[in-house]
Order: structure tokens, then C-alpha cells, then sequence
């Protein structure tokens, strides 16, 4: 207990330490946002502004003839300044509401996430999946707040549609020069979102921003979950949220070195990721290959011969209402990317929102009959990670494409989803939700398509270089080159150092549970409920395989393999489903308690389901070969059976009265 204390106190001097460094508000920021929003935000549908700006010494002499006139004409009509004051003020509070907004929709797809990644996994591990998709938030919140702003928007970042500080930016980018050119890779400024930082568009930006970052760290947890420990999620969410998004994200959004090659080097507008296909969604894609290649598979996905095994889903309903959740959700990922509504071209926003879903619809129907033409079945899995795949492939381009354009990139993703599905069980590597295929694949097709139908009817002076952006079909070879070269560093970067980091972190604490605890579920183990009070699960077949030699198999005891029929996995065949146990029993038997009151006999095992984390070992023992509970029957199937009755006879110890007994019986 003194221990507990003692962490407490900890804990609590260290945030009152961080709120004696945060105190304080520095020049230049606008917390209230009374100073924010003026005639200097003013512009037109193409970002034209209203203000004519006082020309630098040596400028061109029409440029100097406009500010006189412009000043002429502002002198004679004060009224017209002060409306455009209120006109600044109002755009920029337009722009702020539309980004807030958006951002509360991308926050609502963390519970489509935890609904899909949850449907797609075994019921013995729900509450584990949930809760890992639940806590990754609020650790991204504080590594975010902590050091992974300041990172990625620390630096060079500017929003012109925020006006205020955020308009003409407020960090210090940290630079490296090479070939005579800046490379930016880090942002300085902005830790705990004090000092100058504590702005109204500062926090505006933050709070859009975290919520992508969050989508990001999200996804690993499908591509490595039934397996992964808790300890070791903790340790990587606040790695993920402190260094690998933020450093990308920083070289792509924060005015770093990737979205300067059109500026360095004359390729295209630099790399162009407008919503996160790479950013986000790649990246979060590639460190969960990273894992899940680390990890290892789950215990009884392969055979000897190394033949996939089909470990399906316990609540497909789930899955699909979490996919139209994400859809819903992308509305905001997408649209909302504008980070502004009104002026300088932001109208786009409808074109965003229809390509949007186009791609959701081409790729769903794609992975739908691919999977139909493939195995006699239009698999609903598939079709919703069909449907995922277009929103991820569609997020780098959809500002700069039109409808075709969008239907043709979704469809691309719902074919390349289904072929890095089987490509991964191929060489084996274990992803239970799809997660690496559709995040990781169709985000790295997502940033190339960009390179590729860009149209040119969006993206004027984006990352400083004039005119619109344009693929290679529309004439700028060169936007393909800056898209391949943001490809390589993803994979360089996302997984290359991720693997490096899992491998390092399975050497110090582990990444994986026991295996008894990956047999029984990790549900109690790892978070202490059940996800399923009071439901008698159905146990796996108590089955086991001598690893392959690609397996972790110092994690894996030496078992005995048992077959039985499973239902037919993606190419149509037949597999075998196995799960890995010591040789035990395998036909049904029954514990029965002779000379008890029944209802006493349920009530206490009611009492027991109902309340698993205070139930002694020997509940949990036999929980995980129940069959089913009738009366004053429990009929199992696998341990030994003298073992289960020894069990029972504890558990009801004090509840059957004198002359009870318990016995086996046999078939």
C-alpha cells in the first residue's frame, strides 16, 4: 500500500511541476481570441486578399501604385475598414467552427475502430480489444499534449484560414543543411501547449490534429491483437505518440523537409498528403506489420505445413456497424482537412465529401465480388475492409481528383486489400482484423495516386509552389517522383524503426502473453472481466501443433495436433481450426453433484459468472472447458476429468449441504 502511495505522490508532483513550467502566457498569443480575426483575414474565393499590403523597398512600381490606392481609398471610406474587420473575424470564426467540428466527427471513429477491430476478434478476447482501442486515446492525448505537438507543429506550420497566430505560425522549425538546402525536421516550440502556444487557433489545431494522430496509433492494436500485453500497449502508445507520428507527420504537414522537395528540388508541390493516406494511415499501417512480425502469429493460425488456419470473428454485426461508423466519421477526416470553410478555394469541401464516398463504394463492392468470384460467398468481412481500403486510399487525393478518378482509386484498393490479405498469410504474418492490408497497403496506393491523377483544379501555392497541384497524367512527372520518395521514407521510417523499437521492447518486458493465458482468453488475465458476464462459452477444441520453425516457439509448449472441420477460409477449401493445449480429453464427460438443492447450486454459479475477478482459481479452471451448465450437471469437453470434479467440489464447498457429493460420469 505504501508503495501505491509513494507512486501517488509521484504522480502528482510531477504535474504540479509541469504546471510551474506551463504558467505564464507569452507575447504574441491570443488565449481568448479577442485579437483574432481582422481585415488582414479577408479574402476571396481564390484566397486574394482584401488588405493591400505595404510593398518592401525595390518592389515593382505597380505593386507601389496599388497600396496607394488601396490606402487612398481606405481613408476615404472608414466605415469599410471597420466591416472588414468584422468580415476577418466572422471568416475566421467559420473556418474554426467547420475544423472543431470535423474534428469532433474524426473522434467518433476511435468507437468504429474498437467496434470493427472487437467484431473481427474472438469473443475470449473482446474486452481486451475494446479496451485497448478505448486507452490508446487518452495516452495519445497526453503524449500528444506532452511532446508530440511541438514536434510535428513546432516549427514552419502555418494555417492562413485561422488566422491570428496560427496565420503566420509560431514556432521555430530545428533545420539541417545540405546541398545548400534547409531539410526541416523538427519543431521547437509549443511543449505542453504553454507559452505561446497557449492560443485559441494553437488549441483549435491541436485538438484536429490529435484526433488523426490517435487514428494512427489505433491501428497497430487490430494488427497485433489476441496476443499483445497490456504493459507492453502502454509502452507503445506514448512511443507512437511522442517520436514516429510526430517526426513524420512533422516532414509532411509541419513544414519539414518531405513538403519542401518541390521548393528544394523543383519535384512537383513537394509530397502532397492532404487527409493522411501516408501520414496517417500508412504509417499506422507499417508499424503494425512491424508488430505483428515481431509478435508472431496466434497460437493455432498455422499448421506444421504452414497452411492458414481460419480463427473467425465472434460478432460480424459489430464489424459492420463499426465500418458505416468510420464512414461516417471520414466526412470529417476528409472534408474537415480543408481546416476551413469559407475563402481561399475552401469549397471544395463538397468535392472532398462525394469522392469520398464514391471511393467507400467502389472499394466495397470490389472486395465484395472479388471474394464472391473467388470462393461462392460475397465474404461481409471482406466487403467492409473493401470499403475501409477506398477511405484510405482516397484520403492523400481527395482534393485534387474528381468523381472518376475517385471511383478508379477505391476500386484499385478494394483489389489490393483482398491480394495483401492472402499475400500476408502467405508469409505468414498474423493480422486478425485486416489492419496492416487496409491501412498499411492501400495507404502507401492512396499517396502514390496522388502522383498519378492529381488533376490540377485544386492545390494553388500549396507548400509554397505556385499553381496547382498536378499528377503525372496531367503533366508533372515530378509530383510522382516527390510521392515515391514520401513511400520510401514511410517504409524506411514506419517500419524500419518500429521493428527496431518492438524488437528492443520484446527483449526488456516482452510483447506477448503466456500462452495458457492465449488459450483461455486474455480478457481476465490482462483487464480482469469478461467482456460476456454470465455466457457460457463453447471451448475451443482442445488441440495443439508442434510449431513450425518460422513460430516463436519458445513461447509455445510441446503439444499433440488434433483436427476438426472449421468453416471455409477466403480461397474456398476447407481448413483446419486448432488451438494449442496439453493433451487432454477430448470426448464429453459430466461433473454431476448428487443431493444438493438445485436452485443453490445456480444461484452460486450465477454469482460466480457474474462476479469472475473475485471467483477463486478453481472457477476459471473450469469455465475454460464448460460446455454447459444444466441444473446440477456441468458437461465438459477437454481436462481431466477427476481434475474438473476436484474443481467443482471446492468451488461449491459450503453450499451442498450434508451427503452431497460430486461425481464424474462418462459416456
Amino acid at each position: 500500500m505504501q508503495k501505491h502511495h509513494r507512486s501517488l505522490v509521484v504522480l502528482i508532483g510531477l504535474m504540479v511541476s509541469l504546471w510551474l513550467i506551463s504558467k505564464g502566457i507569452a507575447v504574441g498569443s491570443d488565449p481568448s481570441g479577442y485579437k483574432t480575426g481582422n481585415a488582414a483575414d479577408v479574402v476571396d474565393a481564390e484566397g486574394n486578399k482584401f488588405l493591400v499590403p505595404q510593398p518592401p523597398k525595390g518592389a515593382k512600381p505597380e505593386e507601389v501604385k496599388a497600396y496607394h490606392a488601396f490606402k487612398a481609398q481606405a481613408e476615404k471610406e472608414p466605415l469599410a475598414m471597420k466591416l472588414a474587420d468584422a468580415v476577418g473575424q466572422n471568416r475566421v470564426a467559420i473556418n474554426l467552427m467547420w475544423t472543431l467540428l470535423t474534428g469532433f466527427l474524426v473522434m467518433f471513429m476511435q468507437a468504429g475502430f474498437a467496434l470493427v477491430e472487437t467484431g473481427f476478434c474472438r469473443a475470449k478476447n473482446a474486452a481486451h480489444t475494446m479496451f485497448m482501442n478505448f486507452f490508446i486515446y487518452p495516452i495519445g492525448i497526453l503524449g500528444f499534449w506532452l511532446v508530440g505537438f511541438a514536434l510535428m507543429f513546432g516549427g514552419a506550420a502555418t494555417v492562413p484560414n485561422f488566422g491570428g497566430l496560427m496565420g503566420q505560425g509560431f514556432g521555430k522549425e530545428f533545420t539541417l543543411s545540405l546541398l545548400g538546402k534547409e531539410f526541416g525536421l523538427w519543431g521547437t516550440k509549443g511543449w505542453l501547449l504553454s507559452g505561446i502556444a497557449y492560443d485559441t487557433t494553437v488549441f483549435t489545431l491541436f485538438l484536429f490534429q490529435l484526433v488523426f494522430m490517435d487514428t494512427a496509433a489505433t491501428i497497430p492494436t487490430g494488427a497485433m491483437a489476441e496476443r499483445w500485453k497490456l504493459s507492453a500497449f502502454v509502452v507503445y502508445g506514448f512511443f507512437m505518440t511522442t517520436v514516429l507520428y510526430p517526426l513524420f507527420g512533422n516532414w509532411a504537414w509541419g513544414g519539414g523537409w518531405l513538403s519542401q522537395l518541390g521548393v528544394n528540388f523543383g519535384w512537383g508541390h513537394g509530397y502532397v498528403d492532404f487527409a493522411g493516406s501516408g501520414v496517417v494511415h500508412a504509417l499506422g499501417g507499417l508499424c503494425g506489420l512491424a508488430g505483428a512480425i515481431v509478435l508472431g502469429p496466434r497460437i493455432g493460425k498455422y499448421n506444421k505445413d504452414g497452411s492458414p488456419n481460419v480463427l473467425p470473428g465472434h460478432n460480424i454485426p459489430m464489424a459492420i456497424l463499426g465500418t458505416f461508423i468510420l464512414a461516417f466519421g471520414w466526412f470529417g477526416f476528409n472534408a474537415g482537412s480543408t481546416l476551413g470553410a469559407s475563402g481561399g478555394g475552401n469549397l471544395r469541401i463538397g468535392v472532398i465529401a462525394t469522392v469520398t464516398m464514391l471511393a467507400s463504394a467502389s472499394g466495397a463492392v470490389v472486395a465484395a465480388f472479388w471474394t464472391w468470384w473467388r470462393t461462392g460467398k460475397p465474404d461481409p468481412s471482406m466487403a467492409c475492409n473493401g470499403m475501409l481500403a477506398g477511405l484510405v486510399a482516397i484520403t492523400a487525393p481527395s482534393a485534387f481528383v474528381g468523381a472518376n478518378a475517385a471511383i478508379l482509386i477505391g476500386a484499385i484498393a478494394g483489389f489490393l486489400v483482398c491480394l495483401s490479405v492472402q499475400l500476408l498469410d502467405r508469409w505468414h504474418v498474423d493480422d486478425p482484423v485486416g489492419a496492416i492490408s487496409v491501412h498499411g497497403t492501400c495507404g502507401l496506393w492512396g499517396v502514390l495516386s496522388v502522383g498519378l491523377f492529381a488533376d490540377g483544379t485544386y492545390g494553388i501555392r500549396w507548400n509554397g509552389v505556385a499553381g496547382p497541384v498536378k499528377g503525372c497524367l496531367y503533366g508533372d512527372w515530378g509530383q510522382l517522383v516527390a510521392q515515391l520518395t514520401g513511400i520510401i521514407t514511410l517504409l524506411v521510417w514506419a517500419f524500419g524503426v518500429s521493428w527496431i523499437f518492438f524488437k528492443v521492447l520484446d527483449r526488456m518486458i516482452g510483447l506477448r502473453v503466456p500462452p495458457e493465458v492465449e488459450l483461455e482468453g486474455l480478457d481476465l488475465p490482462e483487464t480482469g472481466v469478461l467482456a460476456y458476464h454470465g455466457f457460457v462459452r463453447e471451448p475451443e477444441e482442445p488441440v495443439s501443433i508442434l510449431p513450425p520453425s518460422w513460430l516463436p516457439s519458445a513461447r509455445i509448449p510441446e503439444l499433440v495436433e488434433i483436427q476438426r472441420p472449421s468453416p471455409s477460409n477466403h480461397e474456398g477449401e476447407k481448413t483446419r481450426s486448432v488451438a494449442v493445449e496439453e493433451r487432454s480429453a477430448s470426448r464429453l464427460y459430466s461433473i454431476v453433484i448428487d443431493g444438493a438443492n438445485p436452485e443453490r447450486v445456480k444461484r452460486r454459479w450465477e454469482r460466480l459468472c457474474h462476479e469472475p475477478n473475485q471467483a477463486p482459481p478453481e472457477f476459471h479452471e473450469v469455465y475454460r472447458y464448460l460446455v454447459r451448465f444444466e441444473g446440477r450437471e456441468f458437461v465438459f469437453r477437454g481436462g481431466d476429468p477427476e481434475r474438473m470434479r476436484k474443481a467443482v467440489e471446492r468451488l461449491f464447498e459450503g453450499y451442498l449441504g450434508v451427503g452431497a457429493t460430486v461425481r464424474v460420469e462418462t459416456d
